[in-house]
Parts: C-alpha cells; structure tokens; sequence
C-alpha cells in the first residue's frame, strides 16, 4: 500500500490548514496568558494587562476564552483595586459568550473598559498573521 503524502498546497490550504491555524492561535493564546502571568508575579502590571489585551484580540472570536480573559481581566482589577476596570469588566464577562456566539465582538477590541465595548480597533501585525482566515 501506497502512503498518501499531502502537497505542500493541500497543507496550506486545504484540510489540514485550518487544524494548524485553530493549534497556532490556542498557543498564542494560551502563550500570552502565560506572559500576562508572569509579569504580574514580577510586579509589571503594565506589561501584564498588555498581555491579557493581546489574549483578548486572539480569543475574542471563540466564546470561553472570550469569557475567560474578562474574568481573568476583572481579577486582575481587584488585585489592582481598580474599580472603574472591575466594574466595567462586568457587562463584558455578560456579553462576551454571546458575542463571540453571534461573530458580534468587534474585531482587534482589546477588552478593557477604557474602550467602547463596540469598538473595532486595529490589530497588532503579529496578531494579524495568527487570525486571517
């Protein structure tokens, strides 16, 4: 028997893409939370909520991580006592399920509540090259 060895185009862009794409973007994900983490044990609480804005780009499209990085971002809020952020994290842990469901969140949102909840914004280059289709 033969073995079936894909083309380098079948692998680009045909079933197994999307699988690589989907596995590129969870370890960014999930490598940004990491990152968010650690700056924070290191007291670089700028460097950590920039973290968990870029986690926010990457998820946002998928509901539980969507829903995950609100809550992490309001926890990271009450650590800070930063109530403006605590409570403006709460309608977003609300809509952020169904916004994700209904493909409603706006696009390269960083998820804090010093933008509008609606507000599209531009994504960074690196973080562009992980979401295009």
């Amino acid at each position: 028997l033969a073995t079936v060895t894909p083309m380098a185009s079948q692998v680009r862009n045909g079933p197994f893409a999307r699988h690589d794409r989907h596995e590129a973007l969870r370890a960014a994900f999930a490598r940004e939370l990491d990152q968010s983490r650690k700056a924070e044990r290191d007291i670089n609480f700028e460097q950590a909520w920039m973290h968990l804005e870029r986690a926010h780009i990457l998820g946002q499209h998928n509901a539980w991580p969507h829903v995950r990085v609100h809550l992490l971002m309001a926890g990271f809020a009450c650590r800070r006592r930063d109530l403006r952020e605590v409570f403006g994290q709460l309608p977003r842990i609300l809509l952020a399920a169904p916004g994700s469901w209904t493909g409603r969140s706006p696009r390269g949102n960083t998820g804090g509540a010093d933008v509008g909840i609606f507000t599209p914004m531009e994504i960074p280059a690196d973080l562009e090259e992980l979401l295009r289709p």
